[in-house]
């Protein structure tokens, strides 16, 4: 954690605003080799070295092996989700998904990211800023059904990943299903124990089966 704290100081200086944790870390703890998820406020878009900087470091630091997990690091200008609009643009976004992507040379850049109604809205919730003030003086609270409307909207690409993701997909299906039933934002391992209760009747059988595959996709949180 010190030394990604450590990285977007150094390559962004006052340039942050703040960094917070918020996924698994905020929502009853992080699974054995879950992802650390962070979100970064910044004052302005990156320009071009300093994507490639921030990139080449997380690189390095995700999932190296020396205590360090694997990262998922979201950056947003703060005057793009406040005053708050849907969908929101994104600066950065890595992932250990993107991993190949990156070293072969792509550069994240700005874009829309729907997704970013829920990370956002765990970060006001949990309050766990690592570096800056406290997350609701720089982020506007996100209206509920936004984060359901990114839910639906990604459904699609999550199961065209279903086969070939399935440790992955089928938590996060389980997490959608219980933010639309609920209205609340849980970790995945919650919201498949949850989703294994409401299952029908004649499936049961089959997810008891797989019920040690769920646990263990949750072990991968991302």
């Amino acid at each position: 954690m010190r030394e990604i704290v450590a990285l977007v100081d150094r390559v962004l200086g006052r340039d942050a605003l703040g960094s917070y944790l918020h996924g698994s870390a905020v929502l009853g703890g992080l699974r054995p080799a879950g992802d650390v998820d962070i979100l970064v406020v910044t004052r302005r878009p990156m320009e071009e070295g300093r994507r490639r900087s921030l990139l080449d470091g997380l690189l390095r630091i995700s999932g190296s092996g020396n205590g360090t997990r694997p990262v998922e690091l979201t950056a947003v200008v703060q005057s793009e989700v406040r005053p708050w609009r849907y969908p929101p643009t994104g600066d950065i976004l890595y992932g250990e998904w993107l991993r190949g992507a990156y070293e072969a040379g792509e550069i994240s850049r700005p874009e829309p990211m729907p997704d970013l109604s829920l990370p956002i809205t765990v970060t006001l919730t949990g309050n766990r800023p690592l570096t800056g003030p406290r997350p609701a003086q720089l982020l506007d609270p996100v209206p509920p059904t936004d984060p359901a409307r990114a839910s639906l909207a990604g459904l699609p690409a999550l199961l065209a990943d279903l086969d070939t993701d399935t440790r992955n997909v089928l938590p996060t299906l389980a997490r959608i299903w219980s933010t639309l039933a609920t209205g609340r934002i849980s970790s995945k391992d919650t919201a498949a124990d949850w989703a294994l209760t409401r299952l029908p009747r004649v499936a049961m059988s089959s997810a008891a089966l797989g019920s040690r595959t769920v646990e263990a996709a949750t072990e991968e949180d991302h």
